[in-house]
């Protein structure tokens, strides 16, 4: 089992390892003092495992029940979450209970915000099932739900105590999942690691997924733990996301995924550097090359006006301008302060 420790305020572990789903009631057991459990989950996971996680955690002696939301970023808002908290009331929680958040990005987005605001917070813990989750977003402490002017406006910094991975659970994902993942993986070459990136373009990442997750978490977790609250360095996580998060509103959240966006994103903010000579020529073909060779999208049809104008409600927004993520070169990013009124020039095809 790889183990990577996370020393935040509140330290934790993530646990790597096939199979580890099902040894979940005795590793929470080692964390927690909980009687008991809340599992949120989402209508595709929970078909797939939340048998398996209610009954390991009952036969390590929680006293357990599931919260099933329907699955879709579409339903990343307030009234589902509201929904949560009436569960967990319901169910009797304490303070010193626990929520498990089972699935996706999105399940541990609002699992983890639910559990930070019931009772002014309870303890959670982390099972990722996606790739995207995996390697990025079930690490760090962030939470958060959509509302209608934006993507995660809403939400709150609470660590896990701690996060199982078990690489198992991709076989269950549609191949345009693990594309989706792969929009993560890409970023944390292209910001911090030229050795990842190239191993991605001379390898299957799915045939070394282990690897490539470990690495990814890793990278995640030294970033974190030297800005865990977003002040300065852990802004370079956000490269392809400024762009990114507004060409999902653009879609309303639906019809372009996460990590499909992220990919644009990155190729956008990387052409964009290079015609302002801040970015190594040709980093941006790179990118689009090894986006587009784990199916991902590379252009959209949205203008660079329509793009810099709902950035100017995303939360990296402040005070009339943005932090843009940018590359030197493939693995070595640094955050450029620009101001909103300049960002469509900024992004504008050559």
């Amino acid at each position: 089992m790889k183990t990577v420790r996370v020393n935040t305020n509140t330290p934790y572990d993530i646990l790597i390892e096939r199979g580890l789903i099902e040894k979940t009631g005795e590793l929470v057991k080692g964390v927690s003092n909980a009687s008991k459990v809340c599992v949120i989950t989402d209508s595709n996971v929970g078909a797939f495992y939340g048998e398996t996680v209610v009954n390991s955690l009952k036969a390590a002696g929680f006293d357990t029940a599931m919260f099933t939301f329907e699955a879709g970023e579409k339903n990343k808002r307030l009234d589902t979450i509201s929904a949560m908290y009436s569960f967990m009331a319901d169910f009797n929680m304490s303070r010193k209970d626990l929520v498990v958040a089972l699935g996706g990005g999105v399940t541990g987005d609002m699992a983890g915000f639910a559990a930070a605001t019931y009772m002014r917070g309870i303890n959670f813990a982390q099972i990722p099932t996606s790739l995207l989750a995996q390697v990025d977003s079930s690490v760090g402490g962030k939470t958060g739900v959509d509302i209608e002017q934006g993507k995660n406006l809403v939400g709150a910094f609470l660590q896990p105590v701690l996060v199982i991975i078990d690489p198992n659970t991709l076989e269950t994902l549609p191949d345009a999942f693990l594309s989706d993942g792969m929009g993560e993986v890409i970023k944390y070459g292209c910001i911090k690691d030229a050795k990842l990136f190239e191993t991605l373009e001379q390898n299957n990442a799915y045939t070394i997924i282990e690897d490539i997750i470990f690495k990814c978490v890793s990278i995640k977790r030294d970033v974190v733990e030297r800005d865990e609250k977003e002040s300065g360095e852990r802004m370079l996580l956000n490269f392809g996301h400024t762009l990114g998060h507004s060409l999902e509103k653009i879609y309303n959240f639906d019809g372009l995924s996460h990590g499909q966006a992220v990919s644009i994103g990155m190729v956008m903010i990387a052409a964009a550097g290079e015609r302002a000579g801040l970015t190594e020529q040709g980093a941006s073909e790179r990118i689009k090359t090894l986006c587009e060779k784990y199916g991902l999208p590379t252009s959209d049809k949205a203008s660079a006006e329509e793009i810099a104008r709902v950035c100017q409600s995303d939360k990296k927004a402040s005070g009339g301008y943005v932090n843009l993520v940018l590359l030197k070169k493939i693995g070595e990013s640094f955050i450029k302060k620009t101001e909103l009124g300049k960002l469509e020039e900024f992004i504008r095809k050559a």
